[in-house]
């Protein structure tokens, strides 16, 4: 448990692309954002492998032929909590028991959440831990700095 995620790729990747666009992946800012599709190609830079199902999968080909769950906040909760089958899977947990290359998704609304970040840094609570996020490009933005009415935490196994 905990071994197949590589941690570190995940801070790497997020690093190298928190303020550009990797070419390989479609850029998702002009139709809703770009947040989820990077938390994916964050994760799947730790984790190396998809879950090609075509119901319920977490996959990326290009950008018309994508899973939901690779770019949709509920969608990408959804998968990682119940995913028994290929690719990563998670548990929520609390803030502080997160590491580097888990999963915050914000709630602006009190209902629906619509952001999702990279943890980068885990500092045991919402003043201290530091994420990176797309669509509000950021790197080493600490999660307090946000103005949202819930967050929930993916801790990824």
């Amino acid at each position: 448990m905990g071994s197949k995620y590589n941690r570190q790729r995940v801070y790497e990747y997020a690093k190298k692309w928190a303020y550009s666009r990797n070419p390989s992946y479609y850029n998702y800012d002009p139709v809703g954002g770009d947040c989820t599709n990077f938390a994916s190609q964050c994760i799947f830079a730790g984790y190396n492998e998809m879950n090609y199902n075509k119901n319920n999968g977490w996959y990326y080909i290009n950008g018309n032929n994508k899973s939901p769950s690779w770019t949709g906040v509920g969608f990408l909760y959804k998968f990682l909590i119940s995913n028994k089958g290929k690719g990563p899977s998670g548990t929520e947990t609390t803030i502080d028991r997160l590491e580097i290359g888990d999963i915050i998704q914000l709630s602006f609304s009190g209902d629906l959440f619509s952001h999702s970040l990279v943890v980068i840094q885990n500092g045991k609570s919402t003043e201290n831990t530091l994420v990176s996020a797309h669509t509000f490009d950021v790197f080493g933005k600490r999660v307090q700095d946000y103005s949202y009415l819930k967050y929930r935490c993916i801790h990824i196994e």
